[in-house]
């Protein structure tokens, strides 16, 4: 997998704090009917459009085997984007749908002529933007069908084609590497947009601003005053509907492979030289490589996976991953993991790196937690500091998006008693008023501008496969423990002892997080 190293078309310098105008493009999504197009892209593009952010040649082209008309997927549109304003309204009057198969020749005869027939009425100035929200296995598929039908070049030197790839990207490495020889053979790098929704996150962007704009913080991140990071990912949610995906994903290449990947990427990397959008994606890549690949003995000392049973979320009871919908009663699908991982460089070497994520866990949400050293000399007896914790920098990536630091201070009053509390950043709060896009909006604004700084390199994608696959091939083996845990608590006993082992524990973010925005606030104990 070897990345076009070339300028990329638009770089992360170029862009401004709001998001710019977009060129006029069509954008063509294959499984356009599906759920992902419903949920996520097109409400994404009813708020780009009613923004203002969208051009006056910009259209939409819908591509899926659901039998429907043209009028049948504007009225689908309509229903899956009911807050849209009269700008995206009057967009979806133009849009156009071909129904058929990913590889039949008739499927791209009808698209080329709409393409065609947008350039000439729409105004699309030959601007082709492929998202490919279909299945993953017909990626290749799709990739290999436009080349076949001349779709994948340019008109002309004014205008461009690009294709939005969603993950996973591969199943494991063996699979990942042939997805992108398909792609290459219709594609260069420059022109794939591999897209994972949360390097869209204000939080993970914001990763950079913390670390390369502060004085007071970079100088800290590294083994000599950090004692661990831990990474949390948690969903209160089951799999919903979507048990059948679920059963040939799992957690580890569901959140693990990439989400996580991406984020301890932007959290552990060295500085780039520049805010170039392939920059930032090196530092990125040398981080990856520094993570340590353990043997598949290994994977199995340094993680745990489990499985959901019956439990209670916020006093409901909920059923157990076996009894969902499209699940098998013999289920060996881990719905939780956790991963003890090291970085093998000068600024992380020694300090442990802990990961989990899980379905059916008490909260939502996700964050990254730097915990740094403890004073060498505690000047403060053990009464009088029996509540103060090690400082602590939280990145809250959702559902509440901000930082926070814990530090400790001095209790009001006569007595010397101190304990930790929280400084407090929130984007809502500081930010009041801004309209901050989502995840899919401010992806697919770059994906139309040319910036992939947030999007994922070939390479990048091999080596979070070669870290995770590990994991893959010792759980794979007859006898492979899979754990329980009851829904509605924090995962098994054994990822506890994950973490114990190395005298640690895992933080408790339904206690940890009841911060006030802007204030200092007394953490409950």
């Amino acid at each position: 997998m070897s990345p076009d190293r070339g300028v990329t078309e638009k770089t992360s310098r170029d862009r401004p704090a709001a998001l710019s105008k977009a060129p006029p493009v069509a954008l063509v999504i294959f499984g356009a009917s599906g759920d992902l197009s419903a949920r996520k892209i097109f409400p994404a593009l009813a708020r780009l459009a009613d923004r203002g952010v969208l051009d006056d040649g910009f259209t939409v082209i819908g591509v899926a085997r659901t039998d429907w008309s043209d009028e049948d997927f504007r009225s689908h549109v309509s229903n899956a984007t009911p807050g849209g304003g009269p700008k995206w309204r009057a967009l979806t009057e133009r849009f156009k749908y071909v129904s058929g198969e990913y590889d039949h020749p008739d499927t791209f005869g009808q698209l080329k002529d709409h393409l065609d027939e947008a350039d000439r009425i729409d105004g699309t100035a030959g601007n082709r933007i492929y998202y490919l929200a279909t299945i993953p296995s017909v990626f290749g598929l799709v990739a290999g069908a436009l080349k076949e039908h001349g779709c994948n070049e340019a008109k002309d030197e004014d205008s461009f084609v690009r294709v939005v790839v969603e993950k996973p990207y591969g199943r494991d490495l063996p699979s990942a590497l042939e997805l992108d020889v398909q792609m290459h053979a219709a594609f260069d790098e420059r022109q794939i947009f591999r897209i994972d929704h949360y390097m869209g996150k204000e939080t993970v962007q914001n990763l950079l601003a913390l670390r390369f704009a502060n004085a007071i913080f970079e100088p800290v991140f590294n083994r000599r005053y950090v004692d661990q990071i831990q990474v949390t990912v948690a969903e209160s949610l089951g799999v919903e509907h979507r048990g059948g995906f679920y059963e040939t994903a799992g957690a580890l290449r569901d959140i693990v492979q990439n989400h996580v990947m991406q984020v301890l990427a932007l959290t552990l990397m060295e500085s780039p030289t520049s805010t170039d959008a392939d920059r930032i994606r090196d530092e990125k890549v040398k981080l990856l490589h520094a993570i340590d690949i353990p043997s598949p003995d290994e994977a199995v000392d340094k993680s745990v996976r489990a499985q959901y049973v019956t439990g209670e979320i916020d006093g409901v009871a909920v059923v157990g991953y076996r009894q969902e919908e499209d699940v098998a009663a013999d289920s060996q699908t881990e719905t939780y993991v956790a991963l003890r991982l090291r970085v093998e460089n000068w600024r992380w070497s020694g300090v442990p790196i802990y990961v989990r994520t899980g379905k059916r866990l008490p909260a939502r949400v996700t964050e990254v937690a730097v915990t740094f050293h403890q004073v060498p000399f505690l000047l403060f007896d053990h009464q009088t500091s029996r509540d103060l914790r090690p400082n602590t920098l939280i990145f809250r990536i959702q559902p509440d998006e901000g930082i926070s630091l814990e530090f400790g201070a001095k209790v009001p009053g006569e007595k010397f008693h101190i304990r930790s509390v929280a400084m407090d950043f929130s984007y809502d709060k500081a930010f009041a008023g801004a309209e901050a896009a989502d995840g899919y909006e401010r992806l697919i604004h770059d994906a139309m501008v040319g910036d992939a700084t947030l999007f994922i390199r070939s390479d990048e994608v091999e080596q979070a496969w070669r870290i995770v696959d590990p994991y893959l091939t010792a759980w794979s083996e007859s006898g492979s423990t899979l754990h329980r845990y009851a829904a509605g608590t924090w995962g098994p006993a054994m990822a506890d002892l994950l973490v114990e082992s190395t005298g640690s524990h895992w933080r408790n973010p339904e206690i940890d997080l009841e911060l006030s925005g802007g204030r200092l606030t007394e953490l409950p104990q």
